[in-house]
This record gives C-alpha cells, sequence and structure tokens, in this order.
C-alpha cells in the first residue's frame, strides 16, 4: 500500500527498541527517533487528503504502531 511509510514507521520501531544505542549515547539515539519521525510527519504532510481515513486517523494522533499495523494488514486492521 505505502511501502515508504511502513519502512519508515519500522525503522522508528526499531530505534525505539535499541536500547543498547539509547544506554552507548543517549543524545544520538534522541536525534535518530526524531530523525524518523521527522520523516515520517514530512510524508503524512505530503500525503494528506490522500490517504485512507484510518491511516490519516493514525498518523494525525501520533499511533504510529496502529498506522504500522494498519499498513501491513493491507488496511483491514481498525485499531480496535
Amino acid at each position: 500500500m505505502h511501502d515508504d511509510l511502513a519502512t519508515l514507521l519500522r525503522r522508528r520501531k526499531e530505534c525505539i527498541a535499541n536500547h543498547d544505542f539509547r544506554d552507548r549515547d543517549p543524545a544520538a539515539h534522541l536525534d535518530a527517533l526524531k530523525s524518523v519521525s521527522l520523516e515520517i510527519s514530512a510524508w503524512h504532510q505530503a500525503q494528506r487528503g490522500s490517504l485512507p481515513p484510518r491511516l490519516e486517523h493514525f498518523l494525525t494522533n501520533c499511533s504510529f504502531d496502529k498506522a504500522l499495523q494498519f499498513l501491513e494488514s493491507e488496511g483491514t486492521w481498525t485499531g480496535h
């Protein structure tokens, strides 16, 4: 569906889960998380108006795990 967004959302999830990186260099870890979050935000802004309503809702509310689940389910997951 939106492979580029799914890639960004996975990168964000992996960054959050990388506790070794966080513990080793908290500032760089935070910078990496901010960077991918900004990329997600930029992608969202560029695609506004053309997204399925549920995906729009998840992205607007920063429900990034739900957005990824929605994409991985090819739009069938509703977030309940």
